[in-house]
This record gives C-alpha cells, sequence and structure tokens, in this order.
C-alpha cells in the first residue's frame, strides 16, 4: 500500500441518539457521514460531501433530529454503512491516506461499527485527533470543542453545527490553520 501525503480525509459523524438511554433493542449507529479533503500543501480544502447512512438497528429519535436536523426520512434514503465504507476507500483512497476528526468519538465509532457490522475498516493507521492537536499546538489547559476552536481562531462556523458534512468542512478549517502555524516557523 503506497500512502499518499497530498491530503489529509477530515472526517465527522453524526449517529443516532437519545435523550436519556437507548430505547429497548436499538443501538447508536452512524447516520451521516462528512468529508473534507484538506490539501496539505496549500492548506486549501477541497470541498465536502454529506453521506446520509441508513440505520439498521435503531431509529432517529425526535431529540436527535433537534440536535442534528437529521430526520428517519432523510436517513432512510441514505446508503448502507457498508456502502458508506465503500465509498470512502474509493473516492477519497481513505486506506491510503491520513484521515482526521475532531477528537477521537470519529475513530471508536467507525471502529465499533465496522465491528458490528462485520465491515472492513475503511481507514488507514494515521489519525489526527485535532481536538487534541489545537490544545497543544496553543498550550491549552484542556481540549475544547469545536466551536471553541472556531472561536479561539476568531472564525465563525460555517453551515449548521451536529450536521456532518458541514462539521468536517469547519474541523477542516481548524486543522488548515494548525498547518499554517507549522508553514511559518
Amino acid at each position: 500500500m503506497i500512502k499518499r501525503l497530498d491530503q489529509i480525509i477530515v472526517i465527522d459523524v453524526e449517529s443516532t441518539c437519545w435523550e436519556g438511554e437507548a430505547p429497548a433493542g436499538q443501538v447508536s449507529e452512524i447516520i451521516e457521514i462528512g468529508v473534507s479533503p484538506l490539501d496539505i500543501s496549500s492548506g486549501r480544502r477541497l470541498g465536502k460531501e454529506s453521506i446520509p447512512v441508513r440505520p439498521e438497528h435503531s431509529t432517529v429519535s425526535e431529540f436527535c433530529t433537534r440536535l442534528t436536523t437529521l430526520t428517519q426520512e432523510l436517513v432512510e434514503r441514505g446508503i448502507s454503512f457498508r456502502e458508506a465504507c465503500t465509498l470512502l476507500k474509493k473516492k477519497y483512497l481513505t486506506k491510503n491516506r491520513t484521515w482526521a476528526s475532531y477528537g477521537d468519538y470519529d475513530r471508536k465509532k467507525f471502529e465499533q461499527q465496522c465491528r458490528l457490522y462485520d465491515v472492513e475498516y475503511p481507514f488507514g493507521p494515521s489519525h489526527i485527533n485535532v481536538k487534541n492537536l489545537f490544545a497543544i499546538i496553543n498550550g491549552l489547559p484542556r481540549e475544547t470543542g469545536m466551536s471553541g476552536a472556531l472561536r479561539y481562531c476568531n472564525l465563525s462556523l460555517e453551515g449548521t453545527h451536529h450536521r456532518a458534512g458541514d462539521d468536517a468542512w469547519n474541523i477542516a478549517r481548524i486543522l488548515s490553520k494548525l498547518l499554517q502555524l507549522r508553514q511559518r516557523q
């Protein structure tokens, strides 16, 4: 496998969620995958995509819709988790590129769901935790949420928070700022 260092594939996921415990027989699962490739040399975001994923073991709660704006009807029109993983590997070459997310939730969620559905993990071994990196580079005493990181950089949120495509776009923006710091040194 040839490692490609031309882009970092920024990923964000939204999952089914409830106010309190999951209903009997349901588990939290990915219902939207946001992707925003970041060109490493220029720091430019190369686009964004939102991939709706059809849940198999849960439904979208009213709480989840209020948080994400995603509805059961929207995700039912999505693709299967297996198809989404195949799409990531083919379209974004995620097995050969470094990928990034804001925190470890997204990485752990993919690992968990791949085990649950017996699907090949769609990423290679290189993962950047932007939340942790942002705190370290800026000398913060603790990690901060994505909205806090944007404010710290004097950037406004672009799009809708808790929509995976928009969040991936904003995370790529934060990561781009970190890459620009590296290039100035």
